[in-house]
Order: structure tokens, then sequence, then C-alpha cells
């Protein structure tokens, strides 16, 4: 069930974290930034992942490591966007193409691995540069008949926690 939330999805109680990026992407814009910060690891294998698997757009790759306070963290990167044209380049736009394939992906990982909750920014909007209005009905139809809860952060509140409990559920 897809719930919208307000706040920092860094702050999110989660199991999986959700974003979009591309492949070889440089981490420097946006929730990519904020995770690069927070977990440098996972910055580090994702770019080892990308020189050794040559990614395309539409997969997904999941990263775990540990939090501030020893909870392991999930984070998987949706790979929504264009790569960049060379290295130091920024990436290439957003394509609903990806968005759908990546989500179906997400899907399919968070029953295969069990996920208990997933969280999620408003997808390839901010540097994939798509419209919120044509995104939200490809989280719907992948994501929608989850038997878990999906919070989407459809509003970002720097520090302040969603309160994922009471969420509105859509759908």
């Amino acid at each position: 069930m897809i719930r919208e939330v307000t706040g920092d999805i860094l702050l999110s109680r989660a199991h999986l974290i959700a974003h979009g990026v591309a492949p070889h992407d440089d981490f420097k814009n946006g929730l990519a930034l904020a995770l690069r910060e927070r977990f440098p690891g996972l910055y580090k294998d994702f770019r080892h992942w990308c020189k050794t698997s040559s990614p395309k757009p539409g997969q997904v790759w999941v990263w775990s490591g540990v939090a501030e306070g020893g909870k392991t963290v999930h984070i998987a990167c949706l790979l929504t966007q264009e790569p960049p044209t060379h290295e130091g380049a920024h990436p290439g736009r957003a394509k609903t193409s990806y968005v759908n394939k990546a989500l179906h992906a997400l899907h399919k990982l968070v029953e295969s691995e069990r996920y208990e909750s997933v969280a999620l920014p408003r997808l390839a909007t901010g540097v994939g540069a798509l419209d919120w209005n044509e995104v939200r009905p490809l989280v719907d139809e992948s994501l929608g008949d989850l038997p878990i809860p999906v919070f989407v952060y459809t509003t970002f509140q720097r520090g302040v926690a969603a309160n994922e409990a009471v969420a509105t559920a859509r759908r």
C-alpha cells in the first residue's frame, strides 16, 4: 500500500530506501549527494559496480551498510537516467521507460528479499527532470499491490521525520 508522507527520507524507518540515479553517477546532487555524504561506502561500492558491470538504465542495485547507532541500512539505486556522456559529466535526463523498468525491478527485489517497507522520493523529478504527474502513476502501477507499506516522500522537510505510522494511504 502506498502512503504519501512529508519529511526527510534520510530519517525514514523503512527497511529499504530507494532513489533514482544514472549509471556511473557521481552522486553530486540532491538525495544522491546526501546519501554519499552519509554513507561514503555506498558511493564507493556503486562506482565499483558500475565500472565492473556496465549497468544500463532500468536496472536496480542494492547496497547494505551500517548507519549511526549500528542499524543496518539497505539502499536501492534505481537507474532512472541516461549515463553521463563522459567521466565527470552530468548524468542525462530520466525517461519514463527507465523509471518504469526500474520500478518493476524494485517490485521483484522487494518480493524476493522480503523487505518489510520501502521509502522513495518523488523519483526522477529532480535531476531527472520528469514531471511527477507522469511518474506517480508508474509508482502506483508497479508498487501499489505490494503487501507492505511504500512511503513516498512527496514533500521534503530537512531534519523532520515523517510520521510513517499514520501516513495517508493512497490507492
